[in-house]
């Protein structure tokens, strides 16, 4: 397998994967209002969700870490196939917070088996063909895909959900199905040697992943920062996005469910032309950090706006350059982290960045959602945008640190930069890009 098909292959599985899960997120808290439960119930059931990634990033990094990539995007799949069964089994039975709680924990192992597997696929595979390459380049490009498939799937689910709420849990489910069987045939382990988890072994193997995971992500200077700024922004953004269906009808004053169909799939537009934005940034950027500390800086103001309106002409607006910084943000902060973790242990340290951030995303809900149930989804949108903005001394502070891994692919060939247009030459990085692509990063 060529570098060429290693991409695309990794693009069709990040793409039907995100299409599939998809379906449901713009209409799922509107499913559960409809079950019966009240706003503070929701964030407790998504909370709950949250918990469960927290409780099994580590575990399922252990997996990714032996019995391979491809086994666990598998069991990714089966997972969340069988809780969105049962999350339609729990609404049509009238079941209350604490069963869709039950589900949600275990919905939330499913995407722990998916989070960062798929990505340390590639990163390997490609190692193993040494070729050179911009994982910039290719973590954007796969969120614009992936953007696609989330314009496709919640505009889908939008419209679907119009005619019963059920119905795009049941084409989630379908469409799982029919993936698991490509993912069968076209994704192989390359550049990693799986190896055996004995029963007997797995209580030293999660002392040992918990270990890796401190050692090469928390114990990184630069990336104990952005798990930490992860931490404040997972501690509301999981929150806005799904308390934003029910308050843009609010805003509104309508309950046409193919509207929160039609914004949820703006905000994929929106996500896609961040990810193009990146391509230009790093043009003129050779900072990473440059780039994440604006992307941060507009996710603010846009939260802070929307908090602060009550008209949905300017909200829906404001949520979009949110959507759009995240965009810009989220390639360039992944190939950061794979640019640090080791290749044997990139799942884990992986796996221990998406903890960090969950932990973040339990509190915020639990708190934001009891503010948006006492007093209005306004003020947990302007209480949550403040609450972003500690992010922005972290972030300062993975710039001043720099280092080679904050360094964008070539950076140094290119005679346009941030610091050059403009930002502070607060630092000079005297180490030189390295080929991230690489295994060991």
């Amino acid at each position: 397998m060529g570098r060429d098909q290693i991409i695309k292959s990794y693009y069709l599985l990040a793409g039907l994967y995100t299409l599939a899960a998809s379906l449901i997120w713009g209409v799922n808290t509107l499913f559960l209002l409809d079950a019966g439960l009240s706003v503070g119930e929701v964030f407790v059931a998504n909370a709950i969700f949250s918990a469960g990634m927290v409780l099994f990033e580590i575990p399922t990094g252990v997996v990714a870490d032996t019995l391979g990539r491809r086994v666990s995007y598998l069991l990714s799949i089966m997972v969340l196939g069988v809780t969105t069964a049962l999350y339609l089994l729990a609404a049509s039975t009238g079941s209350g917070v604490w069963v869709f709680g039950a589900v949600s924990l275990f919905m939330g192992l499913g995407f722990t088996f998916y989070s960062g597997a798929l990505e340390a696929w590639l990163v390997d595979a490609l190692g193993s063909v040494d070729t050179g390459g911009d994982l910039d380049h290719v973590f954007a490009r796969s969120q614009q895909v992936t953007g696609v498939a989330m314009l496709i799937g919640t505009a889908s689910g939008g419209f679907l959900g119009q005619l019963d709420l059920a119905v795009p849990f049941v084409v989630r489910a379908v469409l799982l199905g029919a993936l698991f069987f490509i993912a069968w045939r076209t994704m192989h382990d390359l550049g990693f040697t799986p190896r055996p988890l004995e029963l007997s072994n797995i209580g030293e193997e999660l002392r040992e992943q918990t270990r890796v995971g401190v050692a090469y992500g928390w114990n990184h200077g630069g990336l104990r920062l952005l798990m930490l700024a992860g931490l404040v922004r997972g501690a509301f953004l999981t929150w806005a996005f799904y308390a934003a269906q029910p308050y843009f009808l609010e805003l509104l004053d309508d309950d046409k469910i193919w509207v929160v169909g039609v914004i949820t799939a703006l905000m994929s537009l929106s996500t896609i032309a961040g990810n193009q934005i990146v391509e230009v940034l790093s043009r003129r950027c050779h900072r990473r950090s440059s780039i994440i500390l604006g992307a941060a800086i507009a996710t603010s103001s846009g939260l802070v706006v929307m908090g602060l309106t009550d008209s949905f002409w300017v909200a829906v607006p404001a949520f979009l350059v949110v959507t759009g910084a995240m965009g810009v943000a989220t390639p360039v902060r992944q190939a950061y982290v794979h640019s640090v973790a080791p290749s044997e242990h990139r799942a884990t340290v992986i796996s221990f960045d998406a903890m960090v951030g969950s932990i973040g995303g339990v509190g915020g809900q639990l708190g934001l959602g009891r503010l948006a149930d006492a007093r209005s989804f306004s003020a947990g949108y302007l209480a949550g945008g403040l609450i972003t903005v500690a992010a922005w001394p972290l972030l300062f502070a993975v710039r001043r640190r720099g280092g080679s891994e904050d360094l964008i692919a070539g950076s140094r060939e290119r005679e346009g930069t941030c610091a050059g247009r403009g930002l502070p030459r607060d630092i000079q990085v005297e180490s030189h890009p390295r080929e991230v692509v690489k295994a060991g990063g």
